[in-house]
């Protein structure tokens, strides 16, 4: 029985971190909590067991972010070949993902509180460690324009779409993106 209620706390825990993100994304992080425990299909005692505060799950909601998007960039940088297709397939998913419209509910606000914090210094230090190589790799290949730093990879990785109600969100995404990675590449 114990096992079955630590799955379920466990699950309970990962559907209010999915609830947050999503809601973050679409609101900014002052959003009501009843609203994040309503999306998570679970009440806001639940809620309030698993992060006592709205700054307990907002630095849950940052790392699971990070943690996110450290783990897109590995499993990019394990299936592709070369440095620049894996920064190409990074930045496209990141786009696909919204990744920019998270970081913008948790940015500038929240900019010192998620700098200071200890626990999201080992996902943060994975993913700016990946970039740095992956551009070093991309310009040592000759695939990158020299003057393309890691930085504005980092600043791409945040990009928000903008689509029109009648446009299709994954077409004008990726159309975006091929302008975008065509304007990075060298030659």
């Amino acid at each position: 029985m114990a096992d079955r209620l630590r799955a379920d706390a466990r699950s309970n825990r990962d559907q209010i971190l999915a609830a947050a993100q999503l809601i973050f994304r679409e609101h900014g992080v002052d959003v009501p909590m009843k609203t994040i425990a309503d999306q998570a299909g679970v009440g806001v005692g639940t809620l309030y067991r698993r992060f006592p505060d709205r700054a307990a799950l907002i630095s849950a909601a940052a790392h699971a972010y990070l943690t996110g998007l450290a783990d897109l960039a590995a499993t990019a940088q394990r299936e592709e070949a070369g440095a620049w297709p894996t920064l190409c397939r990074i930045l496209r998913e990141c786009a696909e993902l919204r990744l920019g419209a998270m970081a913008s509910a948790l940015e500038p606000g929240l900019h010192g509180d998620i700098r200071n914090d200890a626990t999201l210094a080992a996902p943060r230090a994975r993913i700016a460690n990946l970039i740095v190589a992956l551009t070093e790799q991309a310009h040592a290949d000759g695939d990158l324009r020299p003057e393309v730093t890691a930085d504005d990879v980092a600043s791409l990785m945040t990009i928000q779409v903008y689509v029109l109600p009648e446009q299709s969100y994954a077409e004008t995404v990726q159309r975006v993106m091929t302008i975008a990675l065509n304007g990075m590449r060298a030659g």
